[in-house]
């Protein structure tokens, strides 16, 4: 099913192209949008705090008390950081090219995954700076990865080669779903906060669509209110059914999809 999505907001980054969107977990009208200038090729980047209709924008993103971040980096690593020293604790090394996501397990505390260039997904112990596990999961390079907020052994990748694979970690040698849709590269993906079995993902393509991996039909809806790369996308854990995303077209867009708004 085909939507142009029903837009509560749409708001405006002049001269920004968002690359990554995210819902706060505390104040439901309240979402950050990553931006850059020319598409990331040269300019400065840009963090801007949505709020209502009105847009800040702030150089740096001010983290406090003991909460520690994960990042991945063109230099093939992942790091741990904490925000209140201001330098990194731990570097984990084993990916052999772009660490294009990384992502902490809601489940198992100290654990987080990382995707990257170098076509594969990895499982990480802080306590360690070596993988706990590595999976080949795609033939192409793997842009983002989340993992499943009811199933502490449920991941899922989204990658250049068009397609999202379901891994679950007590047996990695085969996916546990596939799902196919995208015509280009899945920038972004993310599980559903609310059903067990539907994910988001947004793409190259200018769509975001939505799946439900647990139906013979998953592909549940497809959005299309974009005019360039969709690049960011999340769903709010405050406000059912409600999503949004951004793209290269300078516009973040919060709205409910139909497919979500229907009783599971």
């Amino acid at each position: 099913m085909a939507s142009a999505g029903a837009v509560t907001r749409s708001i405006r980054l002049p001269a920004r192209h968002g690359y990554a969107v995210e819902f706060s977990p505390y104040v439901p009208t309240r979402l950050a949008c990553a931006a850059s200038q020319n598409y990331g090729i040269s300019g400065c980047g840009t963090l801007f705090l949505l709020e209502q209709n009105d847009v800040y924008s702030v150089d740096w993103s001010q983290t406090r008390g003991e909460q520690l971040l994960v990042s991945g980096s063109w230099d093939h690593t992942a790091k741990l950081w904490d925000p209140s020293v201001g330098k990194s604790l731990c570097t984990f090394v084993g990916h052999e090219n772009i660490v294009y996501s990384t992502i902490w397990s809601p489940h198992l505390r100290g654990c987080f995954a990382s995707a990257s260039g170098d076509q594969t997904l990895r499982i990480w112990d802080v306590k360690t700076p070596v993988s706990k596990i590595v999976i080949p999961a795609h033939q192409a390079e793997i842009l983002s990865c989340d993992w499943c907020k009811y199933d502490q052994n449920l991941l899922v990748t989204g990658a250049v080669d068009c397609s999202l694979k379901g891994w679950d970690l007590r047996a990695i040698r085969q996916p546990v779903f596939e799902l196919l849709g995208h015509t280009y590269a899945i920038r972004r993906v993310k599980f559903s906060p609310f059903h067990a079995s539907i994910l988001g993902s947004c793409s190259y393509d200018f769509t975001v669509r939505l799946w439900d991996f647990s139906k013979p039909l998953p592909l549940v809806e497809t959005v299309e209110h974009h005019t360039e790369f969709t690049c960011g996308f999340d769903f709010s854990i405050l406000v059912p059914a409600q999503v949004a995303d951004c793209a290269w077209d300078e516009t973040v867009k919060v709205y409910a999809p139909s497919s979500l708004s229907i009783p599971q």
